[in-house]
């Protein structure tokens, strides 16, 4: 079951992953060869952008989910709307983001971005080859919350 998105959500959305694209551009990703863009908006209209950044030891590793939410919040953001996230392979060249893939939020992103986002907070992706929309509470069902410690 998804609510009904409306027309002006979808368009937004649309606009929005175009900017998680374009985000992908700055993705350091030598080890994968996977670079993912994101976009985030917040509720006064302000998208922050990030880009996934590899370390050869992995954990360090951080997604542009991540990135995207650290900039938001050490500037004083706190409330969001919606975010976008677009991923692929490098091109052939292996120096530029090829074409869009399937991409979702990894479960790491999800509960960190679960920790600022209101269950109705929109998430944007591509599965199947078409953009979808999920609501935070429907791409994390049951959360852990700050609420339980």
């Amino acid at each position: 079951m998804h609510d009904e998105i409306l027309p002006m959500e979808q368009r937004g959305a649309q606009a929005l992953f175009s900017l998680a694209q374009q985000a992908r551009m700055h993705a350091v990703c030598p080890y994968s060869g996977y670079a993912v863009g994101a976009a985030l908006l917040d509720e006064t209209g302000r998208v922050w952008l990030g880009a996934n950044i590899e370390n050869s030891a992995y954990s360090p590793t951080i997604c542009a989910e991540r990135v995207a939410l650290a900039k938001a919040v050490f500037d004083g953001a706190r409330h969001f709307v919606m975010i976008a996230v677009a991923g692929g392979n490098l091109s052939s060249s292996g120096l530029t983001p090829g074409d869009i893939q399937d991409c979702t939020p990894c479960g790491v992103c999800r509960q960190a971005l679960s920790e600022f986002f209101a269950p109705q907070t929109l998430f944007v992706f591509m599965v199947g080859g078409q953009l979808q929309m999920r609501r935070m509470d429907q791409i994390l069902p049951d959360a852990f919350v700050p609420d339980m410690i």
